[in-house]
């Protein structure tokens, strides 16, 4: 008889994967449907690691108490949805002093160059002609150290944000190749498509809270009849058929968010409301959507009315993630050539 203790196989490590979110407004139905919504999933599925994303967001001007309002408004957010605190790390992130750091020693290994073919660097300064800062010329290199402070493994990324991937991988491969082995290499998480869902008033632009036509976007928090009104006054066409097709953008527009909200596909959409009118198509989308917000909205609303647990998951969520992020800077401290503490 074998008297050797057998050692039990380990469960296999999950992958780490990160995201963030700027505390720079309410979200709007389109970044529900393109990515919260899937943040649960992500939650149960990975190692996950959450911020609200506070440093970033003042390389635009803030108003100190709104943004801090806005910083605890995102956060209940984030619980609103689903993740689960004791599983993920969520987290404010200003309250990880490491991620200034490391984003510091990461600047001088990334080249002017680099950050100066930055398209959103292009895009944000046109905008923000008046405050073209240095710290939106670096942002890329802080977004860096958000996903390599913690060896994310997996990082979601859209259209606008593949760049910034990219050079957080470019620095991480030249920094282990000057020293050696340091930093997990990011990959793009490509999950479940959320829909890409556009402006209700001009279908071929990306919906956007920042758009001054306030019909043209639904924020997750509106009430069920604005919702209602601004699904009704959506931009369509003079077809007068649901179907999916080339020159229809407001109605694939629709459709897209309708399909999101209840699961069915196109060709199920456009069989359900044939030989129906645009009205009664347009009233179906609007109470998928309220019925798809109605839990976040109402847990939210119940969230940000506690205070006191909101900043203690913000304690127990930076404690988290600093000892994460510590270990990697102290790595990174190390090799650089620092005198430790």
């Amino acid at each position: 008889m074998d008297n050797e203790k057998k050692t039990a196989p380990q469960p296999e490590r999950k992958k780490r994967i990160l995201s963030c979110i700027q505390p720079s407004g309410i979200p709007t139905l389109g970044n529900y449907l393109g990515a919260l919504k899937n943040w649960k999933t992500l939650g149960d599925e990975f190692d996950g690691a959450f911020a609200v994303a506070d440093l970033h967001a003042i390389t635009v001007r803030q108003e100190p108490a709104k943004l801090r309002e806005q910083t605890l408004q995102v956060l209940a957010l984030l619980l609103a949805i689903g993740l689960d605190p004791e599983k993920s790390i969520l987290f404010i992130q200003s309250h990880v002093p490491a991620h200034a750091q490391l984003a510091w020693i990461l600047n001088c290994y990334t080249q002017f160059g680099e950050m100066s073919r930055m398209t959103q660097f292009k895009d944000k300064s046109a905008a923000h002609a008046d405050n073209v800062n240095v710290g939106l010329f670096s942002y890329p290199v802080l977004m860096a150290a958000d996903i390599l402070l913690y060896q994310a493994d997996l990082v979601p990324v859209g259209a606008d944000q593949k760049q910034h991937l990219e050079i957080a991988r470019d620095i991480a491969n030249r920094f282990n190749t000057l020293y050696s082995p340091t930093f997990t290499i990011p990959e793009p998480y490509i999950g479940k498509q959320g829909a890409r869902v556009m402006s209700l008033q001009n279908p071929l632009k990306k919906m956007s809270k920042s758009d001054p036509n306030p019909k043209s976007f639904i924020s997750v928090f509106d009430e069920p009849a604005v919702i209602l009104k601004k699904i009704k006054s959506a931009v369509t066409d003079c077809d007068g058929k649901v179907f999916y097709g080339d020159g229809k953008d407001g109605i694939n527009n629709l459709m897209g968010i309708y399909a999101c909200c209840t699961g069915k596909t196109y060709d199920e959409i456009a069989a359900e409301f044939d030989g129906q009118g645009y009205g009664v198509f347009k009233t179906a989308v609007g109470e998928a959507v309220v019925e798809e917000l109605r839990p976040v909205r109402e847990q939210y609303a119940h969230l940000l009315n506690d205070k006191a647990y909101l900043k203690e998951v913000a304690a127990k969520g930076a404690e988290r993630a600093s000892r994460v992020a510590d270990r990697t800077l102290q790595k990174v401290m190390k090799k650089v050539g620092f005198v430790l503490p």
